[in-house]
C-alpha cells in the first residue's frame, strides 16, 4: 500500500481547494486527454506500492482539473499513475513536485504524455 505508507510518514494527502499546512509538493492535475480518468495514485518514488486511489469515488473528466495537496514534507520525488475509465493506465516516475505546480495530461498517437510546469 504505497500511498498508505506515504500518509503514515507525511500526514494527510488529499484533494482540497486549500490546506493550512500545504507542502511544497502541492500541484494541479489537468486532464486534457479527451477521456475520463477514474483513478489517480501519487506515491513517493522510494515506495514500492501505490496504495489507494486519491480520487475516492470521484473521477476527472476531460478538461477538468483538481488540486492535489500534501502535508509538509521534505520528499520531492514522487510517482504518478492514472487509470482511465476503460482500465488503461499511464505512469510517470520521479516527478520533482517541489518544482512542479501543474501536471497536464494529453493523449495523442495512442500514448498518454504529460507536461510539468
Amino acid at each position: 500500500m504505497r500511498l498508505l505508507a506515504a500518509i503514515a510518514a507525511l500526514g494527510l494527502l488529499g484533494l482540497t481547494s486549500g490546506a493550512a499546512l500545504a507542502g511544497d509538493q502541492d500541484f494541479t492535475l489537468v486532464n486534457r486527454t479527451g477521456y475520463q480518468i477514474d483513478d489517480v495514485y501519487v506515491a513517493p518514488h522510494s515506495s514500492s506500492q501505490w496504495g489507494e486511489d486519491i480520487m475516492g469515488k470521484g473521477s476527472l473528466g476531460d478538461g477538468e482539473q483538481v488540486k492535489i495537496t500534501f502535508a509538509k514534507s521534505s520528499v520531492c520525488s514522487w510517482d504518478l499513475k492514472v487509470k482511465y475509465h476503460d482500465e488503461d493506465e499511464a505512469v510517470w516516475e520521479s516527478i520533482d513536485l517541489c518544482t512542479v505546480e501543474k501536471v497536464s495530461l494529453y493523449y495523442r498517437n495512442k500514448t498518454t504524455s504529460a507536461t510539468f510546469d
